[in-house]
């Protein structure tokens, strides 16, 4: 009855809502109820929860609800009469009306009632279907959502067109970041869009396609007959000038891919947000953006919380009182293996879920030489983006100096004839390694494994036709091939893998005299026997602790060589002469 508050039933149904409609007739101001409803409605919609309200003017103007002229001022007026004890609730209707005649919705006067109902359901299930995501579905993505809101700035007074890179190796999740985002916001604006992959969309199906599908989300669905670039981008731009916008562009590999698709400030309304998605920070950079938001790898806590939901079905291992040890070690293993990204902690935890313990160690076990696909799958993209020197780089990275000193691996990039400091600057742009002065360079441990397993791939099972030996055991297994070797071009052999028996072994050095290309050698501490007849005269580095030979080479021309390191060595005599 009219009086009476809105039940409890009906608060909730509100608050439990993704989108909201309020549909404004004649008589509508006269319902206190329906005052109460949208008061209500409106205040749900501004809250960080955001379900969309969307306003139907029927057989009313939106200028007579915003202004509350005739019915709608004299409707208020006797409210105000009626609610004297209460003059506080009847302004918050009046605000209510104000505010939410002010939303982008639908004037259905003297139109087609089933083509504008049409479109009011695709509008209804396009915001369904961008709200699939939810923070409370994610792990970890609270704090992450709030912090890129604030450098958005979604709720800035100030009438500025605004620009926003999202950061990050692939895996990370900048997408399910971007795209719960934009589910939780798109209600502000009139025009928005979400283009999926952008670069996939120009490299499959070109420029016009990709300024189609733009067009065809920033109207809504009422443009679509669209025949050259010319036309599309003066729609583009008409069509963005008179509306606030929300657009996120995701998976730009590009400089220049916003100029092309016809999108700039200078064509934006203000109020306008643009949130472009990339693991290229130079590509960001040309978009000349306001931020740069750096995505994250999930911490230790986080990291377990999402591992534990794929595999167990639960936020925490400890609370499974049927989960054994021996799968709380494995879980560790794998955590420790996928080191924070999402992705792969994703993908490993469905991957071993209903699975025995035996199975787990299995798999686990082949990790190491064997990535899953998936995985492989997205570096690959960022690989094949590279230029020839940079993937030489981002190999010698991850088969020999991930973790090196930020000044000595410039240094042997260069040796090697990689000109580096373009080609670290480019890897690090393309989130794939940091280079830090305290860390050095750092690279991902799977981005580790995933080079070398380029490496590994190249010629499986035949380490002789590698590029690049980083492991003792490897070189152990190719002792026995009595041939000249011209593939392998580097060698690093840490302590750590020349330990144990391994570093007891006989590997010879008649081996490395068969590597007639070795350009990079580095042993740590190894102990070899037989003899060093010859080597490589395209040596430019050569370093070997305990070098255990009394002489060098007579018949090495040496001329490509840097530097010659030689600690803790039984060498007595280097050559005689002079070597030029």
């Amino acid at each position: 009855m009219q009086g009476q508050h809105i039940s409890t039933e009906l608060i909730q149904a509100i608050e439990g809502s993704q989108v909201l409609i309020a549909i404004f007739s004649k008589n509508y101001a006269n319902s206190s109820w329906c005052l109460q409803e949208l008061a209500k409605m409106l205040d749900c919609s501004t809250k960080v929860a955001t379900p969309i309200l969307l306003p139907i003017f029927y057989d009313v103007s939106p200028s007579e609800v915003r202004k509350q002229r005739e019915v709608y001022g004299k409707a208020l007026v006797e409210h105000e009469e009626r609610f004297k004890h209460d003059s506080e609730m009847v302004q918050q209707w009046r605000e209510a009306l104000v505010q939410v005649a002010n939303l982008s919705g639908w004037d259905i006067q003297n139109k087609q009632e089933s083509v504008e109902i049409e479109k009011i359901v695709k509008r209804a299930r396009s915001i369904l279907s961008s709200n699939s995501l939810s923070v409370d579905g994610l792990v970890g993505m609270q704090s992450r959502v709030e912090e890129l809101e604030n450098l958005i700035d979604f709720n800035s007074n100030r009438e500025e067109v605004r620009v926003v890179g999202i950061c990050g190796m692939g895996g990370i999740g900048k997408s399910t970041l971007a795209k719960v985002i934009y589910g939780r916001s798109l209600h502000q604006y009139s025009a928005r869009c979400f283009v999926d992959d952008i670069s996939k969309v120009f490299r499959e199906d070109g420029l016009l396609s990709l300024q189609k599908q733009f067009i065809h989300q920033i109207t809504n669905g009422e443009i679509s007959e669209i025949f050259n670039h010319y036309e599309a981008n003066r729609l583009i731009r008409t069509t963005l000038r008179h509306q606030k916008s929300l657009i996120f562009l995701d998976n730009a590999d590009e400089v220049g891919q916003l100029q092309k698709l016809g999108l700039t400030r200078d064509c934006l309304c203000p109020g306008s947000r643009v949130i472009v998605i990339s693991r290229d920070r130079h590509v960001l950079k040309s978009f000349e953006p306001d931020e740069i938001y750096d995505a994250q790898l999930l911490n230790e806590d986080e990291s377990h919380e999402l591992f534990c939901r794929k595999a167990f079905k639960e936020n925490t291992i400890m609370s499974c009182d049927d989960i054994s040890k021996e799968y709380r070690d494995l879980t560790d293993l794998v955590l420790e293996y996928a080191q924070g990204l999402p992705l792969a902690i994703e993908i490993l935890g469905s991957f071993l879920r209903h699975r025995d313990i035996s199975e787990w160690r299995s798999a686990l076990a082949r990790l190491r030489n064997n990535p899953k696909k998936e995985i492989v799958d997205i570096f690959q993209m960022s690989f094949d983006a590279l230029d020839s020197l940079e993937k030489e780089i981002f190999l010698d990275i991850a088969c020999f100096f991930n973790h090196g000193y930020k000044y000595n691996v410039p240094k042997l990039l260069d040796y090697r004839g990689f000109h580096p400091n373009i080609g670290l600057s480019v890897l690090i742009d393309k989130s794939l390694i940091t280079f830090e002065y305290e860390d050095g360079v750092r690279m991902h441990d799977l981005l580790q494994e995933f080079g070398r397993s380029i490496v590994r791939q190249s010629a499986p099972n035949e380490p002789w036709k590698w590029s690049r030996i980083w492991s003792a055991k490897d070189l152990q297994r190719i002792m026995f091939e009595d041939m000249v070797m011209d593939d392998v071009k580097a060698i690093r052999l840490r302590r750590e893998y020349i330990s144990g028996k391994t570093r007891n072994t006989t590997s010879t050095g008649e081996i490395l005299s068969r590597m007639r290309r070795l350009e990079f050698l580095i042993i740590e501490d190894g102990s070899f026997s037989g003899s060093l007849n010859s080597m490589s005269n395209e040596l430019r580095y050569f370093e070997w602790e305990f070098y255990p030979f009394t002489y060098f080479p007579s018949s090495c021309k040496l001329s490509k060589l840097f530097e010659l390191i030689l600690p803790f060595s039984y060498i007595k005599q280097l050559w005689e002469g002079t070597m030029v």
